[in-house]
């Protein structure tokens, strides 16, 4: 993972983007998707970082971040452990509310 500075919630300064913790997880053929809620993202910087650091974690395959929803989508060879993904997200310097 890259080193970087704390974020105080956003790269643009703005508020963060929802919250809430339901579960989706679906199986596939090809893997795990899995779609999680992170606060503080509000633009494709915030998008890029928070993607870039997951994709660094073993066995994932895709991710795709949207910051007006603050939802993340993960695919990967197999269930990922969410402590992994939170460090990763905390690297990013965004806060993981929980799955979504």
């Amino acid at each position: 993972m890259t080193e970087q500075t704390t974020n105080s919630g956003s790269c643009c300064g703005g508020s963060s983007c929802g919250s809430g913790t339901a579960t989706d997880v679906q199986i596939h053929g090809t893997g795990v998707t899995t779609v999680y809620k992170v606060s503080g993202m509000t633009c494709g910087h915030c998008e890029g970082a928070v993607s870039k650091e997951i994709s660094a974690l073993a066995g994932v395959t895709a991710v795709t971040a949207v910051a007006k929803t603050g939802e993340v989508t993960v695919t990967s060879a197999a269930p990922l452990d969410e402590q992994a993904v939170r460090a990763a997200v905390d690297e990013a310097g965004y806060e993981l509310v929980g799955q979504a």
